[in-house]
């Protein structure tokens, strides 16, 4: 079985965002096994310089490389990743786990992910060039993972 693993810097707060990830959890249940890791975000100082910011993205860093698989194709959504629409996201989906059973995603902090995460990262995925709260991008990637197996499995899901 498919196991996809989600490391997010930062904890979901509101409830109606928490239900909505367990919601997707859920219905991604009976295609893969999925394992969301939450880690903790650095408090940022207000007016933060830039070497206090680039101190908090290497410290989340840090945190981020520990916490993942040698054996895990790893993939961070980054504003610097590649577009892809749902059925490109699905075949790519599709044909990773051809070769590696083990896929993990990447959600950074505010301040987004260090260059050292970035190197260790197979790829970029990049769903949009708007900027998201975390909570709403980890609920898009659920979907648009839900969404990918449907699409992998000949199954309608609305459009």
């Amino acid at each position: 079985m498919l196991h996809i693993n989600i490391i997010c810097v930062g904890k979901i707060k509101e409830s109606f965002f928490r239900e909505a990830i367990l919601e997707y959890s859920k219905r991604l249940s009976r295609f893969c096994a999925l394992n969301i890791t939450e880690l903790t975000d650095e408090k940022i100082p207000e007016n933060a310089s830039l070497t206090q910011e680039v101190a908090i993205k290497e410290k989340e860093g840090l945190n981020i490389i520990n916490h993942l698989k040698k054996d895990s194709y790893i993939i961070a959504l980054d504003l610097k990743g590649k577009e892809l629409d749902s059925i490109q996201f699905s075949k790519k989906i599709e044909d990773i786990s051809l070769l590696n059973s083990n896929i993990t995603f990447i959600i950074g902090g505010s301040l987004g992910l260090s260059s050292r995460v970035l190197d260790n990262c197979n790829e970029l995925v990049c769903f949009s060039k708007m900027t998201f709260p975390h909570q709403l991008i980890r609920i898009f990637l659920l979907e648009q993972l839900y969404r990918g197996f449907k699409i992998s499995h000949n199954e309608t899901y609305h459009k």
